[in-house]
């Protein structure tokens, strides 16, 4: 089944989350500090090597210029926050701050990457799920420390990622040839500049909208497409 990579990272999300709640009275609040100072350091580290994968970077930029104006335009960081809360009013008995953080931080870590990408994609051509089970331990551990410190809005990530990660392995089995390595490569680095202004608002470095720049990814993969098709009709 195509999917399989996926159901056993959203079921290893959920267990790091639910240890991650147990646990969370069993670290002060100088061990969490810490924890999530890692957990930022560690983003930027991840972001940066993301980001190295940029082929052309001009694309990168005029994406990240019209997805940000666009998202910002749309104001979907505000959006995604209501919907965060809802969902927290939906399902939860309390009101935890950190409900809304949790959620859209834990969805762009999971979902914004090179291993949801290619493992996604290794799922829908190869049905190899190898890359995406790696992924769910990684994201099992990580979420360990962020419901430790952000609560249950962790765990709801898995709803993105589902969408996210379906989306992607539907679409490489149906077309197995689209996602060139140039596309995955531009993707990738796109989505490294956007973790690594996540990893600046983990540290409180600076708040950055990170979703309204979100909708730069699709720009990405348009532009890029677009662009290697004039490359390839050139060459002929």
């Amino acid at each position: 089944m195509i999917f399989n990579g996926t159901l056993i990272n959203i079921a290893l999300i959920i267990a790091g989350s639910i240890t991650g709640i147990i646990l969370k009275n069993k670290f002060t609040d100088r061990f969490r500090d810490i924890l999530f100072q890692i957990t930022g350091l560690v983003t930027i580290f991840l972001g940066i090597q993301m980001a190295l994968k940029i082929e052309n970077l001009i694309i990168i930029v005029f994406s990240l210029i019209i997805g940000g104006l666009l998202g910002e335009s749309l104001n979907l960081d505000v959006k995604v926050e209501n919907v965060a809360d809802r969902i927290k009013k939906r399902f939860s008995t309390n009101t935890h701050h950190g409900f809304t953080e949790g959620f859209i931080t834990a969805t762009l870590i999971y979902c914004i990457g090179s291993m949801a990408i290619l493992g996604s994609i290794d799922s829908g051509l190869r049905n190899d799920h190898t890359i995406l089970i790696t992924k769910g331990i990684l994201d099992g551990f990580m979420s360990i420390v962020l419901a430790s410190t952000f609560g249950i809005g962790v765990a709801f990530s898995i709803i993105p990622l589902a969408i996210y990660q379906g989306g992607i392995t539907i679409l490489a089995f149906v077309s197995e040839k689209f996602f060139t390595p140039f596309l995955i490569n531009q993707l990738t680095g796109t989505g490294g500049i956007l973790i690594i202004g996540l990893g600046f608002v983990l540290l409180n470095i600076k708040k950055i909208k990170i979703m309204n720049l979100s909708p730069s990814l699709v720009f990405t993969l348009l532009i890029s497409w677009v662009y290697q098709y004039i490359v390839a009709i050139s060459h002929l």
